[in-house]
């Protein structure tokens, strides 16, 4: 009796572009295991004062993060290494480890000098409050006897 597995097809092509992604990569880490840039999954919320982006970097050394704003743009690069066991070998591995790169484009101005960056429990929070120009302000409505 052979079990059929509908995903089959589509485990075997997933396995074949990430071969062909990591053969294309130059960059290997020096205890021969080949790497990948990766993109962590980000959650992006807004208020009226800013935005905050939350990054899952798991296992991330707070001294690999970077994060860097030019103009609209936010960029956040960082490393997580590849730990090889103590005891024995990885038999299976899907969580990803080497370099990654996420670029956002904000849409507008910023306050540069108030951007914040914190990173607990695996995940780096970014702050960055709106310029005062792009901020929502309040209009008053008046009528033609006032």
């Amino acid at each position: 009796m052979t079990l059929f597995d509908p995903f089959a097809d589509l485990t075997r092509l997933r396995q074949r572009i990430d071969r062909m992604v990591d053969e294309a990569n130059p960059a290997a880490p020096a205890n021969g295991e080949r790497s990948r840039v990766w993109r962590p999954a980000v959650d992006v919320f807004e208020d009226e004062d800013g935005l905050t982006l939350k990054v899952d970097v798991p296992e991330a050394s707070r001294e690999s993060l970077d994060v860097q704003l030019t103009g609209e743009e936010l960029t956040i690069r960082g490393e997580r290494k590849w730990v090889q066991p103590e005891k024995g070998g990885a038999i299976h591995s899907e969580r990803p480890h080497g370099q990654f790169h996420r670029a956002f484009r904000l849409g507008y101005p910023v306050q540069p000098d108030a951007v914040q960056a914190s990173y607990k429990d695996g995940v780096l929070t970014v702050r960055l409050p709106k310029a005062e120009a792009v901020k929502p302000r309040k209009v008053t409505v008046q009528t033609d006897g006032e």
